[in-house]
């Protein structure tokens, strides 16, 4: 397929996959007034759109980003694409010794919703496409697909991670019926051990898929998985959340939502490669990078679940990753 053309389809993805996330919000949040900040990078190199709702009467905090930018490589970019060590990969033929040669095209959407209820988990997702390019030959050097989602409850409900993961597995399986539930396997196995606070040792969430860098035989059954693995995310959170929504809470329960937010803060802020890649990134947009971050979070010095409890459900799950599917 021309280049441009796998520009402009997965561009109309991306778009498409943003209004779509949204309008569900907007089904839910009837307080917040929607926020659409539409930029333009100063260098005139990229553009993007973020829509968020915070202090609203269903979501604390939720926003659904999109960027299409095209920029130099930099240091502290390829110290990040380091990091992918995938194998297959031409990022050897990079001269690390001459980026100004190269230019890095990225087009992604992401999105973080953090709910009020604690008996809603918070969801993130994120897909994109991306690729280095020799800036005078115009050759490309390297392309991939990266992203996965991921669900991050405060009370566990088992059938819901259940349903989750299974909603997950059925997408791999439709994407590629030959190798669906192995690819599912592995990137379940990758966002297992991506999603980690390893100074805690616990897990962020209970995990979903996790893809780093993904290529299938053509660039169209590769954005045809990202596009199932999407869809399948936004259809079952949307399920997950209306069986949820009314469940009563107490001052006890928002106060456990808000230390394990804190947790979420930390997995952000110290390991998630794609905050260091966003502030690694020459004239980065800071809001749009750290929306994912919620509005409140609690830290408590030695904090300590009872015994039996609810929270300690959940604790135990994130210290030892469970086969939901």
């Amino acid at each position: 397929m021309d280049p441009q053309a796998k520009e402009e389809l997965f561009a109309q993805f991306v778009e498409t996959y943003q209004k779509d996330f949204f309008e569900m919000v907007n089904k839910f949040e009837t307080k917040a007034k929607p926020i659409y900040d539409e930029w333009n990078r100063e260098d005139g190199h990229g553009h993007g759109l973020t829509c968020v709702v915070q202090d609203g009467d269903f979501f604390e905090k939720a926003g659904v980003n999109t960027s299409r930018i095209t920029i130099p490589l930099s240091q502290g970019i390829v110290g990040q694409m380091k990091e992918r060590k995938v194998e297959g990969s031409n990022f050897h033929q990079i001269d690390t010794n001459n980026l100004k040669q190269y230019r890095l095209y990225a087009n992604g959407v992401s999105l973080v919703l953090h709910p009020i209820n604690p008996f809603c988990p918070t969801v993130h997702a994120n897909f994109r496409y991306l690729k280095v390019i020799d800036k005078d030959t115009k050759e490309i050097i390297d392309e991939w697909f990266g992203g996965g989602c991921d669900l991050t409850p405060i009370y566990l409900f088992e059938e819901d991670a259940q349903l989750y993961h299974g909603n997950i597995k059925e997408a791999c399986i439709k994407a590629h019926n030959n190798i669906g539930e192995s690819l599912y396997e592995k990137y379940k196995e990758e966002c297992d051990k991506y999603f980690v606070n390893h100074h805690r040792k616990e897990a962020r969430g209970i995990g979903g898929v996790f893809y780093d860098d993904f290529q299938l035989e053509t660039f169209e059954k590769g954005m045809n998985f990202s596009k199932l693995i999407a869809y399948a995310n936004l259809e079952t959170y949307f399920e997950i959340i209306n069986k949820r929504k009314d469940i009563p809470y107490t001052e006890e329960n928002l106060r456990w939502k808000q230390y394990r937010r804190g947790r979420y803060v930390e997995f952000n802020l110290i390991h998630d490669r794609g905050t260091k890649f966003g502030l690694y990134t020459p004239d980065a947009r800071i809001e749009s990078i750290l929306m994912s971050l919620p509005l409140i979070a609690r830290w408590e010095y030695e904090f300590k679940v009872k015994e039996g409890s609810a929270e300690e459900k959940l604790v135990k799950v994130l210290r030892q990753p469970v086969k939901w599917a």
